[in-house]
């Protein structure tokens, strides 16, 4: 160690989730104490049991939490820190907080502030690569939405946020009428999301594949890469499936675009762990997007292929070490590939998902790996990334790791919060994936709910609904199994069949069935079970034989809510009560609340007229803007919200009386 430099022995991680059990994971190896900080949502979070210190944050709000320099210096003054990771997202690349960390005398774990900083503009940062020589596309800086002008770029173009990153402040835009909006929007989203509303526009490329470069760079003046990573799948500029290496990617093109990101490394002096991006288009040629400063979500599938603990290394160099041999001289084994578990809605334009955590496993087989955030009871809200957890797999082939991660995620069980794991599962057995023939454009040119139902059989939800419905039969009669032979103690089953309603993907299911000492007769929405053999029933597990082929239904139940598993598929069933109550009539044309979030903004007035797919109110839900709009062309008769409001599922945000109403 050269004298003078730092030893970390009590590490601050200024994050949350997965990331902070990552990072607290390899410094439990290296023998470093961890202090977790956490926001009052997430007081009872697994990140915060695992530390060994934790130190509360005053809101649940990014700005008063995860985003509030001051008091997590504080924290990790107090609780005798040596040094911050900031994981990645919030501060990892504030290159105020990397000074804040130095003024307390704290090693910040990343680069040093002025290569964040040089790299924190991307406006700046293209200007740096194109002097270094890296390839970029044209592009011209805005001021406000009323000077938005593509001028030498052309159409389309990208809107993006000067600041930040993980695909927010990002538009596309077409046509100069389109613009203004666009640049508005993206503002706004960028100043909310990172504090900096600056954006720009660029070229964009239609389709293009999205590569990556792993660098690592040291205090030594030695930068290196780690190899290329694809992450061409993604919905909103987002990515939820990585890999590395990248099937695009041959030896070749693995030199020049590793060539070019240590380059752009070396330009800026980096030191730690960062990562180069690049969009490739079908010509093969490349062209720098933008480097972030520090660690990826997607590093495990480099850690994977490469047999390396980057959070070590990110650890070892801010102590003053050298790049480590196995780093400079990293060979690549297998392939890995990664699906990021969010809480949304994929059949629904992404909707971001909130609710508690009832059941979440993943199974535990050679070649996986889990980064989560989640354990059974946490709750999911409205603060924060949508992000639960990572599933990754490696093997020998990309053939053989899509596999394995494909049948992992369908057999995982997530349940109480909507997910896009059957998306997940549908890219990774979808033919052009598996052919590695795919880019930017996959998840516009295939419907994501059509993906996120190409596994599920066409017959699940029914033999779901009746599963549900013996499961619920054995949780009421708190008994033994039952058998199709009906022991003793289900002697007292009354004779007359017994019937229950679900509500499945916005439509009900009824169930009648008879349990008799000849056996179960049951039939769904009329439709009698034909060959049927209940072999045993408990809350949690129904055995059957259909047609003679034995299955098992996996059953979950929280409250009215039923989540059963089998290898049809999955299916959430919501029973209905037998007396609902009255619903609260909502005023005809009332455009409801689709998931909490916070008003952003009000697009319409009262007594004014709307078209059809008109923007009428703007909420914000994690992280990202969502716009409700008009059913139909009509009047605005009530607006019920005003902006900065916090809304719940369901809240009349306004009234939109129908043309042919009027």
């Amino acid at each position: 160690m050269p004298a003078g430099q730092p030893v970390i022995r009590k590490l601050l991680i200024a994050n949350r989730g997965e990331i902070a059990l990552r990072v607290i994971r390899t410094a439990r190896d290296l023998d470093i104490a961890t202090v977790a900080v956490f926001s009052p949502a997430d007081a009872g979070a697994p990140f915060v049991r695992a530390a060994d210190e934790a130190v509360p944050l005053p809101g649940d709000a990014p700005a008063d939490s995860y985003l509030n320099r001051p008091e997590i210096i504080g924290a990790a003054v107090r609780a005798g820190a040596d040094a911050v990771h900031p994981g990645y997202g919030f501060l990892a690349e504030n290159a105020g907080f990397a000074r804040d960390c130095a003024q307390a005398g704290l090693t910040f774990v990343g680069p040093p502030p002025e290569a964040i900083e040089a790299m924190g503009s991307k406006i700046a940062a293209r200007e740096l690569m194109a002097a270094a020589g890296v390839p970029v596309l044209p592009a011209v800086t805005v001021t406000g939405p009323e000077a938005a002008a593509a001028g030498d770029v052309g159409f389309p173009v990208l809107v993006k946020a000067a600041f930040g990153g993980g695909g927010r402040g990002m538009r596309v835009v077409r046509d100069q009428a389109g613009l203004p909006g666009a640049v508005a929007s993206a503002q706004r989203e960028a100043a909310a999301a990172f504090g900096d509303g600056t954006v720009f526009l660029e070229r964009y490329l239609d389709a293009p594949r999205h590569i990556e470069v792993q660098i690592f760079g040291d205090q030594h003046g030695n930068v290196v890469h780690l190899f290329e990573r694809e992450c061409s799948i993604q919905r909103r500029y987002q990515k939820i499936i990585e890999e590395a290496p990248s099937p695009a990617v041959d030896g070749a093109l693995r030199r020049e675009l590793g060539a070019a990101a240590v380059a752009a490394g070396k330009a800026i002096g980096y030191v730690g762990a960062g990562t180069v991006e690049f969009v490739l288009d079908r010509g093969g040629q490349f062209y720098f997007l933008e480097v972030n400063t520090r660690l990826q979500v997607e590093h495990p599938v480099t850690e994977l292929v490469t047999g390396l603990d980057l959070v070590a290394v990110q650890l070892l160099v801010a102590e003053g070490h050298p790049l480590p041999d196995e780093v400079r001289f990293a060979t690549l084994t297998g392939h890995a590939v990664e699906a990021r578990l969010y809480a949304e809605d994929a059949s629904h334009d992404f909707r971001p998902a909130t609710g508690t955590v009832h059941t979440f496993t993943v199974p535990d087989r050679p070649g996986l790996r889990v980064d989560a955030g989640i354990t059974a009871g946490s709750p999911v809200g409205v603060h924060y990334d949508a992000l639960l957890a990572k599933v990754i797999a490696h093997g020998a082939t990309r053939d053989q790791a899509c596999r394995r991660l494909a049948r992992a995620l369908a057999d995982t069980r997530l349940h109480g919060v909507v997910s896009n794991r059957d998306l997940l599962t549908g890219i990774l057995r979808h033919p052009e994936f598996r052919a590695g023939q795919f880019d930017t454009g996959f998840l516009a040119r295939h419907d994501p709910h059509q993906l996120a139902t190409s596994g599920r059989d066409p017959a699940a939800p029914r033999l779901h609904a009746l599963a549900a419905a013996l499961a619920g039969m054995a949780a009421r009669r708190a008994a033994a199994p039952v058998l199709a032979t009906i022991p003793s103690g289900w002697r007292n089953v009354p004779g007359g069949p017994q019937q229950v309603t679900f509500d499945c993907d916005g439509r009900p299911l009824a169930v009648r069935y008879r349990v008799g000492r000849d056996g179960v007769k049951a039939e769904v929405d009329g439709e009698a079970v034909p060959e049927l053999v209940l072999r045993s029933a408990e809350p949690s597990l129904v055995v059957v034989d259909l047609a003679g082929i034995r299955r098992e239904f996996s059953v979950a139940q929280a409250g009215g809510v039923y989540y059963v598993d089998s290898p049809l598929g999955a299916t959430t069933l919501t029973e209905r009560p037998r007396f609902p109550e009255p619903e609260s009539a909502s005023a005809p044309g009332s455009l409801l609340a689709p998931m909490p979030g916070t008003v952003v903004r009000i697009e319409v007035a009262p007594g004014a007229p709307v078209a059809a797919g008109a923007p009428v109110v703007v909420l914000e839900a994690m992280k990202m803007e969502h716009t409700v709009v008009a059913p139909h062309e009509g009047t605005v008769t009530s607006v019920g919200v005003t902006a900065g409001q916090p809304v719940d599922v369901g809240t009349v945000l306004a009234v939109v009386e129908a043309q042919d109403e009027q």
